[in-house]
């Protein structure tokens, strides 16, 4: 029985990885392409270096990680830019220091994503975090 059950899931496994998966060489492109932003994040990037760095297209690189990972390239890079913010905040960086550290162009411009994607101003959070912080050693 056991056998039976390993059998049938590895076709199950196999279907899905043939539907969604189908092309090994558009996946490696993908995969890379995200390593790539993963380790230049804090740098200037756009869709055209992206698609130069992995020599796809860079319409053909928008829809395939759109369809792998749920967001454009570049909402997945400002989403890692404002981790890494929200670390630096909470270690006590000053705001216009973690804006350039992370990649933002301009303070105003890192404030307003920020806030729309944290829900708090960069001032707000980090105050929050001291507070919450300093909170944890109270008796």
């Amino acid at each position: 029985m056991i056998e039976e059950s390993n059998t049938y899931y590895f076709k199950q496994a196999g279907k899905v990885m043939d539907h969604y998966y189908a092309n090994k060489g558009q996946l490696d492109a993908l995969i890379g392409t995200r390593k790539y932003i993963n380790d230049h994040f804090d740098k200037e990037l756009n869709l055209d270096l992206l698609s130069d760095a992995r020599f796809t297209s860079k319409f053909h690189l928008l829809r395939l990680f759109k369809k792998y990972y749920g967001q454009t390239p570049k909402q997945y890079i400002i989403s890692k830019r404002i981790e890494l913010a929200k670390e630096f905040l909470k270690n006590g960086k000053s705001i216009t220091e973690t804006c350039f550290e992370v990649g933002f162009d301009s303070p105003s411009s890192f404030s307003t994503l920020f806030k729309c994607r944290v829900g708090l101003t960069p001032t707000e959070f980090q105050k929050r975090a001291t507070f919450t912080k300093f909170d944890k050693f109270s008796f």
